[in-house]
């Protein structure tokens, strides 16, 4: 391609991607960064690009990230020993304190380096700072598959986000600064809990009533019965395709914080393929996007 043509190629990118950028100027996009894109160098690179660049283009973008597999890996490396009740993981003390240190350490500040290198300032956060979450302790059931009795699990310090305090995002929203939260926060009794990360980042996009919530993850997005993707979803069809099965497994889980999300206030959430380089600028800036969006 000549000096020429590749000059018109760019200026039609360009003109392609305008009105998409315009309409997130401004506003605060949440994106839940996790999966096969955190695991892959080149894709974290990518996505750090993309993070770094939604801010150049006047967007506030704010990351939450997970770290299970880390997490298992520095338990294993610890020799820790997990126990689980009902299929889910047992968070005591010690296992607590492990989780933080991953997730709000190493991880995070992995995270925060990658987009500094792209030119942009990052900070690093947990629900601890200027108070932003205050947790409560999860409680979660299971149904005895004989007797069909719920049993109350004890997983120990796994905690649901309970309030949220805007005012430091807020404040870091007129800034220069990009906040990457690690999904840890503390409790009114005093203890540290661990939240699920997609629980959190949807808490966090309500209480910022959110343009966009973007989830990354290790598939295309919703699949239809024949394998196939669903671009777009109504709140009501996505309880349809639950209430048939087509949603199923965990897909079920992310879908049902997506749509808690929309009834708080985010315009719109997408379940973004992660393993596509530069899956977020190929959401928000073309029209054929990188994932399944849901809509109220």
């Amino acid at each position: 391609m000549n000096e020429k043509n590749t000059t018109n190629h760019d200026a039609a990118v360009l003109a392609k991607a305008l009105p998409f950028m315009q309409r997130y100027t401004g506003k605060t996009v949440v994106i839940k960064y996790g999966g096969h894109a955190m695991g892959n160098p080149e894709l974290g690179q990518a996505f750090a690009r993309d993070i770094a660049l939604l801010k150049q283009a006047g967007v506030n973008p704010v990351v939450v990230h997970g770290g299970g597999p880390q997490i298992a890996r520095m338990l294993e490396k610890l020799g820790i020993k997990s126990k689980f009740e009902g299929g889910l993981r047992v968070t005591d003390r010690e296992t607590m304190e492990i989780v933080e240190m991953v997730l709000a350490g190493s991880i995070n500040k992995q995270i925060v380096a990658m987009i500094n290198r792209d030119g942009e300032w990052a900070i690093g956060l947990s629900g601890k700072d200027g108070n932003m979450v205050f947790a409560k302790k999860a409680k979660k059931s299971v149904s005895d598959p004989d007797s069909n009795i719920e049993r109350i699990l004890d997983l120990g310090f796994v905690g649901e986000p309970d309030e949220i305090d805007t005012t430091l995002l807020d404040t870091l929203a007129h800034s220069e600064l990009i906040p990457v939260i690690a999904p840890v926060a503390p409790g009114r009794d005093g203890n540290t809990y661990n939240i699920n990360a997609d629980v959190f980042a949807g808490a966090i996009a309500s209480a910022l009533n959110a343009k966009r919530l973007l989830f990354l993850t290790d598939v295309p997005g919703v699949l239809d019965k024949q394998g196939n993707l669903v671009e777009k979803l109504s709140v009501k069809k996505a309880l349809d395709l639950m209430e048939d099965e087509t949603i199923s497994d965990g897909m079920i889980p992310k879908v049902q914080t997506c749509l808690e999300a929309i009834e708080k206030g985010v315009e719109g959430v997408v379940i973004v393929n992660g393993r596509v380089a530069h899956a977020v600028l190929i959401e928000l800036f073309t029209d054929y996007g990188a994932g399944t969006l849901i809509e109220k």
